[in-house]
């Protein structure tokens, strides 16, 4: 009996970890303190692990921020505005790297694949010199050992590594960063052979780039790198994790004939074909992992199917050689059912968290070696039928109703510049006009009388009196700013998704369900788990509020269809696309509302468009398609004068270029600054783009404050590739995490820079 789990979340039950970094951060509390919350987490989730039963427990998945920036740490990858001088490498740098720091600016955080967790991107060129500079791996597989439990340490695999960092600043674009293979390995050799001597009998190469489309000369770089350490290896059991998609029959084969090479695992949840390739030919004497517990959601493993799975599986490979695992980290998924004391009952029978995947991971492993636990297996069983029967889950009406919308196009009747036209003699803007992205910070005090509010320890009418207060206050800001769209700050949301979901029908919260975004930042996604319909209006009251505020357009806030799609947990009981089509119908009506009450600019975010296209070139065009078809339905119905914006985070967006055209917004603002630019390349190399554009100009997720002449010569840089007449100038994102001190001079000079280039047109003309 064998079971594996790939990684854990590591911010803790209670976002413990979150805490200690954010105190750490704020020279609250030492490095000590941090270290210790650290070592405590770290020994709750073994022993967590050891006692129930598993046996293949990872270490080194723990990580201060991010595991990619783990690896540059190890690598001694450390970009040199860092001023690092060798040796091992602390928390200064380690943080510098992540966050930036008064002088220099952090490293790129891109998505995790097509997750909602950001990784460090590391920067690499030929020049750098690679050194053995953290030994954190080491380390915490003596940690584990000492507790009394054996691990299997978890490292980055070399190729993925490589294959998803970038070349530096000041790099040739074209340098293969595959061309450093030779010189790190050297250092995985030093750190595998620690490892070795520790007493570690197993590891494991996390290659999850395994499932993308790969160039063969990419693909070859995986046999050469595993054939170089091929003897480092010997001695130890070596498995090589693929997670988040099928993986292509080329890169099977590949796999699968790697040297020094024990153990293979996959997604068999998300990688359905890939059970064809097992059956069709495995290696002999191999160990299969088999990730059939889904990493990725919080819905019950269905335990009765995969223990058919599984059942099939021994066949192939033998007893003795199958484990039962997850399809990928359950960093993914939130921690503890146990701390839901609020959530419905039936509902929170649907549910398993990471602590819960672990239970189902050894039952089914149990279950394989012939104790099969009766009352687990029929619990769930229980719980799967009253899902399927319940009916909470289905409401006719809305299934009709999105069943209609797959025929035709929904388009306004008009063309982008047409509309541009009508909306500038309504709204009458300066060229370069500025905006921010909707949310201003969000104080103690703020979320103070939100949580109070929910507790029901404030009235409604002191509720909306502070809020409105607070509303009132942001809007003056931004008058003396002289900002020409205003926003009226959200300060009655927690969140961009939940904000919304607990306005929706078919949505449930769970109070504790946090997931890990990026270093100590932690959303919590809402559960679909039924039908969605809007029962009455979300957002016109406090819109129209702020409208009355001030004679300057103010911005409907709105999150689009795909956003609450991809980041909620979803029901998995139909196809996503049909959801989306239902929750595009709701904010069709918020939309149609805003717009009757007199909002005349309305943002509807589609933050995490980029993030749900499917890792497979052959299966993104169907999703780009109903994306796409799903945010042009909140918005078809409504009158040229209306401007539809859009806003778009993090992403590389030179791919799906096309697609955002197609979305036929009137202006779109995107994330910009971190990613150094790159998506003007794409206007650069001649993409013609008709509507609005506010690539930001400045980074949020920093403290920094950018100068005047900072953000003028971000602007004429993107002057040099974008018409003046459709050039928006607006911050990377919302300013919700920052605090006051930082957006009042940020927002000043955002301004400042932008009349400043009004002055120079003019006299240029």
């Amino acid at each position: 009996m064998a079971s594996h789990i790939v990684g854990y979340p590591r911010m803790g039950p209670k976002r413990e970890l979150k805490f200690a970094l954010e105190s750490f951060w704020d020279g609250k509390s030492s490095a000590e303190d941090l270290q210790k919350v650290a070592a405590d987490l770290r020994e709750s989730i073994w022993k967590q692990m050891a006692d129930t039963g598993i046996k293949y427990i990872p270490s080194n998945t723990f990580s201060y921020y991010d595991q990619m920036l783990d690896t540059t740490a190890m690598l001694g990858a450390v970009p040199p505005r860092y001023g690092w001088n060798g040796g091992e490498i602390g928390f200064d740098v380690y943080f510098s790297m992540a966050r930036g720091n008064a002088s220099v600016p952090a490293m790129e955080m891109t998505k995790w694949f097509d997750t909602n967790y950001h990784f460090i991107v590391p920067e690499l060129g030929p020049d750098v010199k690679f050194s053995y500079a953290s030994h954190k791996a080491v380390t915490e597989y003596k940690e584990a050992k000492a507790l009394g439990v054996d691990t299997v340490p978890v490292l980055i695999g070399p190729v993925s590594y490589l294959l998803l960092s970038k070349p530096a600043k000041g790099v040739e674009k074209s340098f293969s960063v595959l061309s450093l293979l030779g010189k790190i390995l050297p250092i995985y050799k030093e750190v595998i052979s620690e490892l070795k001597e520790a007493g570690a009998s197993w590891i494991q190469f996390d290659e999850p780039t395994l499932v993308m489309d790969l160039e063969s000369h990419k693909l070859q770089a995986f046999t050469e790198a595993y054939s170089a350490l091929e003897s480092t290896l010997s001695g130890l059991n070596v498995l090589i994790e693929t997670y988040f998609a099928d993986i292509p029959a080329k890169q099977y084969k590949t796999l699968t004939s790697l040297k020094g090479v024990t153990a293979f695992g996959f997604d068999l949840v998300r990688g359905t074909k890939t059970l064809d390739l097992i059956k069709g030919d495995f290696p002999k004497g191999k160990y299969l992992f088999a990730g059939v517990v889904d990493g990725r959601n919080i819905w019950a493993n269905d335990l009765a199917a995969s223990f058919s799975t599984v059942e099939t599986l021994e066949g192939i490979v033998g007893k003795d050689k199958l484990v039962v695992s997850t399809s990928c980290s359950l960093l993914h998924t939130a921690v503890d059912l146990v701390n839901e004391t609020k959530l419905d009952k039936e509902i929170k029978s649907w549910l398993a968290f990471a602590a819960q995947k672990v239970v189902e991971v050894n039952a089914l492993a149990k279950a394989l070696a012939g104790q099969k636990d009766e009352e687990i297996f029929s619990a769930n069983a229980a719980a799967l039928a009253s899902r399927k029967s319940s009916p909470r889950v289905t409401n006719e009406a809305v299934q009709k109703a999105a069943a209609a919308l797959k025929g035709s196009d929904h388009r306004r009747a008009t063309n982008v510049s047409a509309r541009l036209d009508a909306q500038q003699k309504k709204l009458n803007l300066p060229i370069l006009p500025t905006t921010t992205i909707g949310s201003f910070p969000q104080t103690m005090e703020l979320r103070k009388v939100r949580r109070e509010y929910k507790a029901k320890k404030v009235s409604e009418d002191d509720y909306v009196k502070a809020i409105k207060e607070e509303i009132r206050k942001v809007v003056k800001l931004q008058e003396e700013f002289d900002i020409d769209v205003l926003v009226h700050g959200e300060p009655e949301r927690n969140d961009m998704v939940e904000y919304f979901g607990e306005q929706l029908s078919g949505f449930a919260f769970s109070a504790n369900g946090w997931v890990q975004s990026y270093g100590s930042r932690c959303v919590k996604p809402p559960i679909i788990y039924g039908d969605v319909s809007r029962p009455k209006s979300m957002t016109v009251f406090w819109s129209t509020l702020a409208q009355s505020m001030t004679a300057r357009p103010m911005k409907g806030m709105l999150t689009g269809p795909v956003t609450i799609l991809n980041w909620s947990f979803v029901r998995n009981d139909q196809p996503r696309y049909e959801t989306c089509y239902q929750i595009a119908l709701a904010i069709k009506d918020e939309v149609e509302d805003l717009e009757k009450n007199g909002i005349t600019v309305i943002q509807i975010d589609e933050a995490a468009l980029r993030e749900g296209l499917p890792l497979r070139k052959s299966e993104q065009a169907f999703y780009l398609d109903w994306a796409v078809h799903s945010f042009r339905i909140t918005n078809c119905g409504v009158q040229d004068t209306t401007q539809i914006h859009t806003h778009m985070c993090y992403s590389n967006f030179n791919d799906i270029i096309q697609s955002i055209i197609d979305m036929d917004a009137d202006v779109i603002t995107i994330e910009n600054s971190r990613s150094d630019e790159k998506l003007l390349s794409v206007f650069r190399e001649g993409v013609k783009y008709g509507a609005g554009i506010g690539p930001g100009v400045y980074d949020i997720h920093s403290p920094r404050i950018p100068s005047t002449e900072e953000i003028a010569d971000r602007i004429n840089k993107m002057l040099a590739v974008l018409e003046t007449n459709i050039l928006w100038v607006n911050p990377d994102c919302g300013l919700k995490t920052r605090k006051y001190t930082e957006v009042k001079p940020a927002l000043k000079n955002m301004v400042d820079a932008a009349k400043l280039l009004r002055t120079q047109l003019a006299s240029a003309k």
